[in-house]
């Protein structure tokens, strides 16, 4: 049987060079065989919009990142970035603020716990786009509906992980505060509460994904503004040098909020960042 690479054992810890090489790797490969496709189809048809050059998505970028738009005096894709980023924000911010009230009292206080798992159970079984007509019905096509599915597409999910959190708090700490004299709210709020924070951001950080599906899903059903709004306007046109770069734009925005939310774990609690070998 050959010997696998030094890199690629069960124990194999390759150095920085190499595990920065490896992970670039799969991009190089995807770009090369982007441009291969798209060169081969451009040179049969020069009109081609399925895979739209370099060249030409500079050019349209330029027109949406850079010229104001005539009818309405804006940037298209700024516009776009702001009214989408300040939508995910609040229904995701809401989201957290209800969970990390709900889900640290439920893991504190048995009877709260049971009267709301069942009910936070069923709730996070319920697909959020399923109900999104109901809400541009109930609410309309405003800024309120698009914010709710955000908002009941995580908040459900955050409550669940930061509940799961709190029941990983080693007892003897609430023993011992309380042989203390500690009251309930202080172990709550005081003990409690200060240990699982990081952990909440860690959970916001991965239903960000989440969160970004619901809001492109709303944006493109009833909006006229906003990045998934563009993209599904772009679509009637078969514009894909407009559509490929803000889907890259959406997901470096993704991965921008990721990492900052990871960077404020480790500027804030270090300690949680030392723990969990982050």
């Amino acid at each position: 049987m050959p010997k696998l690479p030094l890199f690629w054992g069960l124990h194999a810890n390759p150095p920085r060079w190499l595990a920065r090489a490896l992970a670039l790797l799969p991009f190089v490969v995807l770009l090369v065989i982007y441009f291969y496709a798209s060169h081969l189809r451009l040179l049969d048809n020069p009109q081609d919009k399925l895979l739209p050059s370099v060249g030409q998505m500079s050019e349209a970028m330029q027109r949406v990142a850079l010229e104001a738009d005539r009818r309405t005096g804006q940037i298209v894709l700024w516009h776009d970035t702001w009214v989408s980023l300040r939508r995910i924000v609040c229904g995701v911010g809401l989201a957290w603020s209800m969970a990390l009230l709900l889900g640290l009292n439920m893991g504190m206080y048995p009877g709260m716990r049971a009267l709301l798992s069942p009910f936070l159970v069923f709730i996070s079984m319920i697909p959020p786009l399923a109900i999104l007509p109901i809400l541009f019905i109930v609410m309309g096509v405003d800024e309120a509906s698009k914010i709710t599915l955000i908002f009941i597409g995580t908040a459900p999910l955050l409550t669940r992980d930061i509940l799961l959190a709190v029941s990983r708090i080693p007892p003897q700490q609430i023993v011992k505060a309380l042989t203390l004299g500690a009251s309930s709210a202080a172990i709550t709020y005081r003990i409690v509460l200060p240990q699982i924070l990081p952990r909440s951001f860690d959970s916001v950080r991965l239903v960000l994904g989440g969160a970004w599906l619901f809001l492109i899903a709303a944006e493109a059903i009833a909006s006229t503004d906003g990045l998934g709004y563009r993209i599904f306007l772009m679509r009637r046109y078969l514009a894909m040098d407009v559509i490929i770069p803000y889907v890259l734009w959406i997901t470096f925005l993704g991965f921008a909020l990721d990492v900052s939310l990871r960077q404020f774990n480790r500027y804030v609690f270090p300690w949680y960042e030392v723990e969990h070998g982050h």
